[in-house]
């Protein structure tokens, strides 16, 4: 996995910063064979970052080898992409890299045209300028994260990092993800269409009848998790029940009790030989048609295709 990441002059070290730690401690770490990261730009030389620090670059060659195309930040006056550089990402495009936008990196890749006609997000800030700028894309900047499997851009500061996890979840599995993200001690897994940002994040174990209700939840996903079971034991109404877990946690309860069934399924597929079945039952699943639609309809893959890519073979 070859990795090239974008710099140029005045780049926030924080936003550079972001994809070096995350796809470098994939090799540090062995989390995955040859995990390589590059530094490049334009120029080729060195570069001064905003915060004073220079920065020695590769040239070109280091975008045209990668299999992953990583554009961090942008400057924050939004220039217009040169010529050279919007025909190195469709170039790379071209040869089925991936081409990752964070922030404000969103700009030079819309600017490509590999986004026409798809969505996209970038910071919050940015959202009215990147439409204007780009009509034929569709800016959807309330999301953390949009992934269309050969291009992905992220919102804001933060957002990135889990663009990022995402990433690596993708390429080599959620328990490698997991484990990276236990290591860079950040959330293991924020969904790319949570909320920007949220008032009042999911609270843990004790914080109250939500939070109370979420941890038990999360050691029961095979129980019968409706609103109104939910509601009932966190003695509420489910109207009400329902508005304060939609301001804590940014989606409905329907929705996180599904995207928690999903996450386990991807952990029982890489860690069990148990059989699609039963990994439907201790999901909680209605039947295992609901859980393969659901799969399928969430990640574009069956759990068998899923459990052969993340898996050993024997």
């Amino acid at each position: 996995m070859r990795i090239a990441v974008h710099a140029f002059e005045g780049i926030s070290m924080f936003h550079l910063s972001t994809p070096l730690i995350t796809f470098g401690e994939v090799d540090r770490l062995g989390l995955a064979p040859d995990w390589t990261v590059r530094i490049w730009s334009a120029e080729g030389g060195p570069v001064r970052g905003a915060d004073g620090v220079t920065i020695d670059t590769a040239d070109g060659s280091a975008a045209r080898e990668a299999d992953l195309l990583v554009f961090p930040s942008w400057p924050t006056d939004l220039p217009d992409a040169d010529v050279d550089l919007v025909e190195e990402i469709r170039a790379a495009h071209a040869r089925s890299a991936m081409i990752a936008g964070l922030c404000l990196g969103a700009f030079p890749v819309a600017a490509s045209g590999i986004l026409d006609g798809r969505t996209v997000t970038t910071h919050w800030a940015s959202e009215v300028e990147l439409a204007q700028r780009y009509p034929r894309v569709a800016v959807r900047a309330e999301g953390l994260y949009v992934d269309h499997g050969d291009v992905l851009t992220s919102a804001g500061t933060a957002s990135a990092l889990d663009a990022c996890l995402h990433i690596v979840r993708t390429r080599i599995g959620s328990t490698a993800a997991t484990a990276l993200a236990r290591y860079l001690v950040i959330a293991p897994h924020r969904d790319g269409d949570q909320a920007q940002y949220i008032d009042r994040p999911v609270p843990a174990a004790g914080d109250g009848p939500i939070g109370e209700v979420t941890t038990w939840a999360l050691a029961n996903l095979d129980a019968p998790l409706t609103v109104e079971s939910l509601a009932e034991r966190a003695g509420m109404s489910p109207r009400n029940f329902a508005r304060r877990f939609q301001e804590s946690a940014g989606v409905s309860p329907a929705r996180w009790v599904l995207r928690r069934r999903l996450d386990e399924s991807r952990r029982l597929l890489e860690n069990t030989a148990w059989s699609i079945d039963r990994i439907s039952r201790e999901c909680g699943f209605a039947s295992t048609v609901t859980f393969r639609q659901n799969f399928v309809r969430q990640y574009s893959t069956t759990p068998t295709s899923y459990r052969h890519r993340f898996t050993e073979p024997s």
